[in-house]
């Protein structure tokens, strides 16, 4: 599931200058949507690079006929309607305008906007899932019970919006019954808690890895390979590092250069992963050769612990280096595997094991390395369910 944060800086939060400082703060966060008065989507789009969904102000005005700019990427119905309770839900909800102007094949919105300040607000919800791309849900003294209701019924036909007001409420947000709510909706003007807000989205979306210690059976020199330092555009921290390894089924965890060293500086952007044929780990699950990395290319960083993030290649330095080989032997549920890689021969390549960061030139058979084991064959970076040999 791919989540999403949007920022509320429509009229009820103050005069243009106060909006457009919330949506500045929104796009140098990184928030995904900027949900606005359709009057402002013109001016929104001068700001920056964002997506806008705007409050459908007139439900007949024609899109075609918005001047050029002014477009936005979703219309929400429900503001100053029944949706926020400004208009009384009907009886029957075949009598909704906001769900008469969701359902109109003609695209004149794609989502709605519902406070939800009882059961029949939840069961208008609902009917509005059926037909939006997008339900945004603002509970009204709210509790955790409407969205595990929502979240429980709402199927996968829309992305479900919870209203927010803080960073700790989109976290909770998105670990509602352990499957969450597709997005949020600030609604805040603090930098700090907008930044807070992406950092838990981030976080909801990061993939944990169980590592485990496989014990080295052989560390040999092979003589000199093309050999692939992988520099990323952004800093790791001490614990992180790749997953790299010559068999897809069987990842050496290799740390950042972010160590001081007699011998050479500090590099904390910088993996030297191994040699061109080896796979490296990339967000989602695939692998990638490292002779095939260019510069905006995604890989996953992942820390001792298993914890892992997506970062952004900045570059590639492939250069002829002495070599080891490193073999080592993981227990699986059909006995004992045996996985490898080659790692420069140098003092500055650190692998993990238990006495923690061990260059590889310190390495010895016996010593138990951290990996990253999954019993899967792959094509072209995917896991398929298929018999491959790597040997």
């Amino acid at each position: 599931m791919t989540r999403s944060v949007w920022l509320k800086a429509d009229g009820d939060v103050g005069d243009w200058e106060s909006r457009k400082e919330r949506i500045t703060a929104g796009l140098e966060a990184g928030v995904d949507w900027v949900l606005v008065d359709e009057a402002d989507v013109a001016q929104v789009r001068e700001l920056g690079d964002v997506n806008v969904a705007a409050f459908r102000s007139d439900a007949d005005l024609v899109e075609d006929a918005e001047p050029d700019g002014a477009t936005a990427d979703a219309y929400i119905v429900g503001k100053n309607g029944e949706g926020d309770g400004t208009v009384d839900l009907p009886p029957d909800f075949s009598g909704s305008a906001d769900l008469s102007t969701l359902r109109r094949d003609d695209d004149r919105a794609q989502g709605a906007y519902v406070r939800i300040f009882d059961e029949d607000y939840e069961a208008f919800a609902e009917a509005a899932a059926q037909d939006g791309d997008y339900t945004i849900v603002v509970g009204e003294d709210w509790t955790i019970i409407p969205l595990e209701n929502l979240i429980a019924r709402i199927g996968d036909e829309t992305d479900l919006i919870a209203g927010v007001t803080s960073a700790e409420e989109a976290q909770t947000a998105f670990e509602t019954l352990e499957i969450g709510a597709d997005g949020v909706l600030l609604d805040s003007g603090d930098s700090d808690e907008i930044r807070s807000t992406c950092e838990m989205r981030d976080a909801a979306e990061r993939e944990h890895l169980d590592l485990q210690y496989a014990e080295v059976t052989a560390v040999e020199r092979t003589g000199m390979a093309d050999r692939v330092c992988v520099d990323t555009s952004s800093l790791m921290e001490h614990d992180e590092g790749m997953l790299v390894g010559s068999m897809s089924r069987g990842l050496f965890f290799v740390h950042a250069e972010t160590a001081e060293s007699p011998y050479v500086a500090s590099r904390p952007f910088r993996v030297n992963a191994g040699a061109v044929h080896a796979y490296v780990r990339s967000p989602g699950g695939g692998t990638q050769y490292l002779s095939e990395l260019t510069s905006g290319d995604e890989v996953q960083v992942v820390d001792t612990d298993g914890d892992t993030r997506e970062t952004v290649v900045g570059r590639v330095k492939i250069e002829k280096r002495p070599m080891f080989r490193i073999q080592a032997a993981v227990e699986t549920e059909d006995g004992t595997d045996r996985i490898e890689t080659l790692l420069q021969n140098a003092e500055t390549i650190k692998v993990h094991t238990h006495e923690g960061r061990t260059a590889v030139t310190d390495l010895e058979a016996g010593d138990e390395m951290l990996v990253y084991y999954e019993d899967v064959a792959r094509h072209f970076g995917e896991a398929v369910e298929e018999s491959i040999i790597e040997k």
